[in-house]
């Protein structure tokens, strides 16, 4: 099978301090390998620290603060996992407006571990086939989700998956939700 071309498509990265470190690189990095352009966007500028299993991780440098970040400005989003960053997020109404933008946009979405929390407060998974950390399975069910205990799920234009052992596939599934996306979009403009 052939690498999806996502070469310049624009993927905002939506974290605040406790993602899961491995959920953010490991992603990122494949998506960048591919040819895509990514943003760590977050609800405070400068830093914001990951989470290695069960202490505090790297910083990593914000490329776009959550108060001038443009959803028009991204063709797709990453929601990495770690129980604190998206229990933050689904708290934070600009957090929740910003995933709620891009899904609105019929933008493609990769969440994993705990990111699907922030999905579930942008009312974005009733009806849905799912995975997740299995913790959140009962809180996916209640939001109207199907959910399931499998590596990579992907369900039209959302990928979700469970763990940090997940995330070969999860990246695999992500690049190549994210090239038809941008070949779906591509075609669009050029007709």
């Amino acid at each position: 099978m052939a690498e999806a071309d996502i070469r310049g498509l624009k993927v905002a990265i939506l974290v605040t301090d406790g993602f899961e470190q491995v959920e953010l690189v490991e992603p990122k990095k494949a998506l960048e390998a591919a040819g895509a352009e990514t943003a760590i966007v977050l609800p405070k500028d400068r830093t914001v620290r990951g989470w290695k299993l069960t202490e505090w991780g790297d910083e990593q440098l914000v490329d776009v603060p959550l108060a001038e970040a443009v959803p028009e400005d991204f063709d797709a989003l990453l929601l990495p996992g770690g129980v604190i960053n998206p229990d933050k997020l689904r708290m934070d109404p600009d957090a929740v407006d910003f995933v709620i933008s891009l899904i609105d946009a019929d933008k493609p979405v990769a969440a994993i571990c705990h990111g699907p929390w922030t999905l579930i407060e942008a009312d974005a998974v009733d009806g849905r086939r799912m995975t997740s950390w299995p913790s959140l399975a009962t809180d996916l069910r209640n939001a109207g989700a199907e959910w399931v205990d499998e590596e990579v799920v992907v369900d039209g234009n959302l990928v979700t998956s469970r763990k940090p052992d997940d995330i070969p596939a999860f990246n695999r599934e992500m690049i190549a939700l994210f090239g038809r996306a941008a070949s779906r979009d591509g075609a669009r403009q050029a007709s």
